[in-house]
């Protein structure tokens, strides 16, 4: 996508946002060929939408409570995104499951990130099953979005270890720093054409991506 305008991003979020802010700054800084056309919350109250106004980003809120079920819901949100012209839709603590109906739909074109290393832990407080486990590693996964909760190709991973005296909230700080370096870095694969997704299978520099790369 090099030779085209930069690729139109529209950013989902339910909570503070700071995968947001990190993918604005990069694309501020000229290290993504890319720009945030929306952001989009389901939360009226959601931390992320005052740093996006902050950052001059265009804002709208979906709140699930507005609709009777889904499948509205869903319409609604769909509705923006393609308002915007958005190519591609960029998950960033989005707390909703989506239905394979809207997976489909964006199909190739939705990214997502989880705070683990990807087959293992999916769903919700990785960081207190992690440490409940007893793992001397965790980490961070890049993948794209599919009917399967969190079961899409996984694109890149970053890993950190478990320090004795770790917390939640110790060990998904660490886990955040990396998010902040890999997701838009991802991305920057997809601006630049790199990053390709046919047939439900990622190709990188032309190559099947049969796993997920790790970010050193």
């Amino acid at each position: 996508m090099s030779g085209r305008g930069p690729l139109r991003l529209a950013v989902l979020l339910s909570g503070r946002g700071s995968n947001m802010v990190a993918i604005a700054r990069a694309c501020a800084a000229g290290a993504l060929h890319a720009r945030i056309v929306a952001v989009i919350a389901d939360v009226a109250d959601a931390g992320g939408i005052g740093r996006a106004r902050e950052l001059g980003l265009p804002v709208s809120v979906v709140p699930r409570r507005d609709y009777a079920d889904r499948t509205a819901f869903e319409a609604a949100l769909a509705g923006a995104i393609d308002a915007a012209q958005a190519e591609l839709v960029v998950l960033a603590g989005f707390m909703r499951v989506l239905s394979p109906a809207f997976a489909a739909r964006y199909a190739g074109r939705m990214l997502n990130i989880h705070p683990s290393l990807l087959p293992a832990y999916p769903g919700l407080h990785t960081h207190a099953r992690v440490l409940a486990a007893g793992e001397r590693e965790h980490g961070v996964t890049v993948h794209y979005v599919t009917a399967e909760l969190d079961g899409g190709p996984p694109l890149l991973q970053a890993r950190v270890a478990v320090l004795p005296g770790d917390t939640e909230a110790s060990l998904s700080a660490r886990v955040q720093q990396r998010e902040h370096i890999i997701y838009p870095k991802v991305i920057g694969w997809i601006a630049d054409g790199r990053l390709e997704y046919a047939g439900g299978r990622p190709r990188l520099d032309g190559r099947p991506l049969d796993g997920p790369l790790s970010e050193p």
